[in-house]
């Protein structure tokens, strides 16, 4: 891998819509800026309201009249493992694209980030020809079935710290249920989607289907939740935005699946494998740069270890490489713009104001892109910000307990549901807590493992629906009840 920052083909760059590259009505753009040097990479087509108009035009004649949902359902599999086949086939490019705009190492971007995205799609080209319905035993001589149709055009709203693995959860259901779409990636990171986009193209996938307008969210994508010929939206991000989104698409009742934030406990026994769970607790909050709505951020330890235990972490979070995206030693790149990296730096000093001990960290690195130095915070108490509200960044806060019962009362005081972790070696205390704990996904003596198959989504406002797995299918479908007389 090249230490210097690569110059990879940047070809897409305008909105795609109906097949076609085309530029935003209003002829504006917008810069899409390296958070490694603060550099422009590129100019891309800035689209509102107008623009949405067309894509959704598109998506809606292809969906009304076009052929992917009349498509034999082994052919659409088919096209979806095509476009596989393309990824594969660009994955060094995509990945420098992916690392660029973004700011994570190149190795994640091209070992985990991409590789994850093709097995998901893969998965749901599987699922393409198993949509089935049911046949109904009803009173009277009649025959009832009921079918599985797509739910028609689905607006998608991703964020910007998985671009690609994001646009996969998204486009894979959506297309194997034979749905098309208009999706608005995030404006921090929008080259990776329209380079897919291309490649969907190319692989087969009928113009029209696939929609791309970047842009911001208060004119594209609003214009997407509001449009009445957009029947579904499905969100990854804030809580915040996701709250307005409800509200913007209420009069138009559109289906809807919200994956949103999260302040995940991630609880450590003193009967634990300490070596592993201490590899899980760095994992669980370092994880892309801390960018992940899933993150491990509250560390509850019980007291008996917790001195020797909370040691091993900060060794090694002091430990991690954090620099240049394009060097294979580095473990850790920049935060992905300005506004991520002062609210990350915001909220340590928040942390230090309310009495936390900033164990290691805390500071910036260097004095160009937005690196933050791995940081844990130790005597940290349930009311501090720092142990409420999602940073989404490299910030880890510590927490004892010693009663479980508390503890539990204590890990559910969230307005958040997320995820959860338990490291213990007593199977009945794994599953006890796994029951007990108020979250979409439950880890146990692990951090962050995720599959195509295993459905993935929050409890409270962490939101609701859910991605991934035949659930996450699920929500791209619609049931309808046939009822013949046969008399």
């Amino acid at each position: 891998m090249p230490h210097s920052v690569p110059n990879p083909n940047i070809r897409q760059t305008q909105m795609f819509i109906n097949g076609q590259w085309i530029p935003s009505q209003s002829g504006k753009t917008f810069d899409t800026i390296n958070p490694a040097n603060e550099e422009v990479i590129a100019q891309v087509a800035e689209g509102d309201a107008v623009d949405v108009e067309c894509a959704v035009e598109a998506a809606r004649r292809a969906f009304d009249e076009g052929p992917w949902p009349r498509l034999n359902a082994r052919e659409r599999g088919k096209i979806m493992h095509r476009f596989c086949d393309l990824i594969d086939e660009e994955i060094d490019e995509l990945a420098a694209i992916e690392s660029l705009d973004n700011g994570k190492p190149l190795k994640d971007a091209r070992y985990v980030d991409i590789p994850l995205a093709v097995e998901c799609i893969r998965y749901y080209a599987g699922w393409a020809d198993k949509i089935q319905g049911t046949t109904i035993p009803v009173n009277g001589d009649f025959l009832c079935y009921t079918r599985r149709e797509p739910v028609g055009v689905a607006g998608q709203i991703i964020p910007w710290n998985f671009p690609i693995l994001m646009v996969a959860w998204k486009w894979g259901p959506a297309l194997a249920a034979g749905c098309t779409l208009v999706m608005k990636p995030a404006e921090q990171t929008p080259l990776t989607c329209l380079r897919l986009a291309r490649l969907a193209q190319k692989a087969g996938v009928p113009d029209g289907v696939i929609n791309v307008v970047p842009g911001f969210g208060p004119t594209a994508g609003a214009a997407i939740v509001k449009h009445p010929g957009v029947d579904k939206i499905a969100f990854t991000g804030s809580g915040e935005t996701a709250k307005t989104i409800m509200r913007q698409s209420a009069d138009t009742m559109k289906r809807m699946t919200l994956e949103l934030g999260g302040k995940s406990p991630n609880i450590v026994f003193a009967d634990a494998s300490l070596e592993a769970a201490a590899e899980g607790a760095h994992i669980g909050i370092h994880l892309n740069q801390g960018q992940c709505c899933c993150a491990g951020s509250r560390l509850f330890v019980e007291d008996s270890i917790h001195d020797s235990f909370v040691e091993k972490v900060v060794e090694l979070s002091r430990k991690r490489r954090v620099g240049n995206p394009f060097d294979p030693a580095t473990e850790q790149g920049p935060q992905v713009d300005r506004a991520q990296f002062e609210k990350i730096m915001s909220y340590i000093e928040k942390g230090q104001e309310e009495g936390a001990v900033c164990a290691t960290g805390g500071q910036r690195v260097g004095d160009r892109g937005f690196f933050v130095e791995p940081t844990v915070f130790t005597e940290v108490h349930d009311e501090m910000a720092i142990a409420r509200d999602e940073i989404f960044g490299p910030v880890l806060s510590v927490l004892r307990f010693s009663d479980v019962d508390e503890l539990v009362r204590r890990a559910n005081a969230t307005t958040f549901g997320l995820a959860a972790a338990v490291w213990t070696r007593n199977v009945s205390k794994a599953h006890t807590l796994a029951s007990r704990l108020r979250a979409g996904t439950v880890w146990v003596n692990c951090y962050d493992v995720f599959d195509a198959a295993a459905p993935f989504g929050g409890f409270k406002q962490s939101g609701f629906g859910r991605e991934l797995g035949q659930r996450g299918l699920d929500t791209y479908l619609e049931d309808k009840t046939v009822t013949v007389s046969l008399g």
